[in-house]
């Protein structure tokens, strides 16, 4: 009987040896896929905050291009009304009238996270902004500048335009173009659709703008949202 218990009380200690041997490797093994989970997500949190960077430079320089166009827009609607305007900023303001934009992104950190599982990142409202600027606003901003047909300036209106500027252009012994001779004399039809086009680009100008200082607005949030958590 003393035998029967002392073997019991044998077998029961290895059990418990083997069990909690186990249940530690287990445990050290969880640890670990956790650290490593965490330094991916770390390592892409920060490329993704480093691209954020690149993508408030390409913002800006279309924020600054459409404000420019809108500008344009009211310098050629003085032209067009007989208002005095400076001669020698013609071209530059010809040049941005109709001038159309790409969205470029950096998302090479998000798709680096799409590989790995979105649900690499822990923090669910971290990983709800960055899907929502991601596959939302910047595919928005893409189609906006890109495929919305209002929006595509130079294939819209540049050719009438063209055609009814062209003939008071002034050019140099050289050919080359120096401004505008003016008053510019436009049949009443010819006017009014030249104010027309003038008055939907600066409308379309101006939405886009809009949208791209929400999108701007999300992006400086998300960029903080990102280091306050690679702080933690």
């Amino acid at each position: 009987m003393k035998k029967r218990s002392k073997n019991w009380k044998k077998y029961t200690l290895e059990f418990l040896s083997i069990f909690v041997a186990v249940i530690s490797a287990f445990a050290l093994n969880n640890w670990n896929d956790n650290r490593n989970n965490r330094n991916a997500e770390s390592k892409i949190l920060s490329e993704i905050r480093n691209g954020l960077d690149k993508d408030l430079e390409d913002i800006h320089m279309n924020q600054y291009g459409h404000e420019e166009g809108v500008k344009a827009s009211a310098y050629f609607h003085d032209l067009i009304a007989g208002n005095p305007v400076p001669k020698d900023s013609f071209l530059i303001h010809y040049f941005n009238l109709t001038r159309d934009f790409i969205s470029i992104q950096n998302t090479s950190g998000y798709e680096t996270l799409q590989s790995k599982g979105l649900e690499l990142v822990e923090d669910d409202k971290l990983r709800s902004q960055i899907i929502s600027l991601f596959e939302y606003d910047y595919n928005i901003l893409r189609k906006m500048e890109e495929e919305y047909f209002e929006l595509q300036f130079q294939q819209n209106y540049f050719q009438s335009i063209n055609d009814m500027l062209a003939p008071y252009i002034l050019l140099d012994d050289q050919k080359r173009i120096v401004g505008i001779q003016t008053p510019i004399e436009l049949t009443a039809a010819e006017e009014r659709q030249f104010l027309i086009y003038l008055w939907k680009m600066q409308a379309n100008r101006n939405f886009v703008l809009g949208y791209y200082s929400q999108v701007e607005q999300k992006v400086l949030d998300l960029r903080v949202a990102i280091e306050e958590e690679l702080q933690n």
